[in-house]
């Protein structure tokens, strides 16, 4: 039965849940863990507790953690929630291997980390950085950020240029709130973070049956972070941890196309698993059982004693 769970980030409190392992007694030992976040601007109500599920009932301990300012999480003193920085998220995953390491439960050399679409991009820089991590999983990638911000911050099809981030600087620095923009939305002239139909979709079916406290908001200034992201440069670097990558073949959120030939300048070991499908097609009906399945395998045969 999963535990709800809190510890600190260097000044923000993270709120999760830790799913003990099926079947762990004390006479087996501490387990294997797996360490998980939601992706962009979502919450970890929004089908991690499905993966959660699958891994625990395979006899691995999961810890599921909301990111800072988004869920359940609290955020630094005198930061807005709803904001998105990379390189903050990347370090609250290694918060939370930290956390994982000092449970009892747990064995603190046998960590794996696994994304979905955001927080993907961060377990592999995470597993790029950080030798804790003996295994990576991430689902439907985001591989980079100028390719995505040219398919999505558009108005009107037209690509919204760095006056708006340059204006929303100099009002913050000025003392005045974050701009915020909607996540999703239905109208062309005017910019949403997420503006394909299966977003709008996915975020609304989520809100409506899993989290109906999901804010449709998140700071302009993330728009600009995630600009300057470009994970794919850290896959590379991940060996010599195993890498698996699982891809929707029509993912046109972030580019299944991206993420097939970002996965080529990998090295082993490593594996690649497509989905029919775009980008959400890992959270539901066939393309979840497929992608938990294929998750729980991998880090069962790399995270073995």
């Amino acid at each position: 039965m999963r535990e709800d769970i809190e510890f600190d980030a260097e000044g923000a409190l993270l709120r999760g849940w830790f799913y003990p392992p099926a079947g762990n007694t004390a006479k087996n030992g501490p387990a294997a863990c797996v360490v998980m976040a939601h992706g962009w601007s979502s919450t970890k109500r929004m089908y991690l507790d499905r993966f959660a599920e699958v891994f625990a009932g395979a006899g691995l301990a999961v810890l599921v953690f909301d990111n800072r300012g988004w869920g359940d999480s609290g955020t630094a003193p005198g930061k807005p929630r709803h904001e998105i920085d990379p390189w903050e998220q990347i370090r609250d995953y290694q918060h939370a291997i930290t956390y994982a390491q000092n449970r009892p439960e747990v064995d603190p050399d046998r960590i794996g980390v696994w994304g979905t679409s955001f927080s993907a991009a961060h377990a592999f820089v995470v597993a790029a950085i950080d030798r804790r991590v003996k295994a990576v999983s991430g689902q439907a990638p985001f591989i980079s950020g100028r390719a995505t911000y040219a398919n999505l911050a558009r108005v009107n099809n037209v690509v919204a240029g760095p006056e708006i981030f340059t204006a929303d600087r100099r009002a913050r620095a000025e003392g005045k709130p974050p701009a915020m923009v909607p996540v999703i939305g239905t109208d062309p002239g005017e910019l949403v973070g997420l503006p394909t139909p299966d977003s709008y979709e996915y975020f609304s079916q989520a809100r409506a049956e899993l989290d109906p406290d999901w804010p449709n908001e998140v700071t302009l200034r993330s728009m600009d972070l995630f600009y300057g992201y470009e994970p794919a440069r850290y896959l590379p670097d991940i060996t010599p941890t195993p890498l698996l990558m699982i891809v929707g073949r029509d993912d046109g959120l972030t580019g299944g196309n991206l993420a097939a030939a970002a996965y080529q300048t990998a090295a082993e070991p490593k594996k690649i698993v497509f989905l029919p499908g775009g980008h959400f097609a890992a959270y539901t009906g066939d393309g979840f059982t497929v992608a938990a399945q294929a998750a729980r395998d991998w880090f069962l045969q790399h995270l073995a004693k």
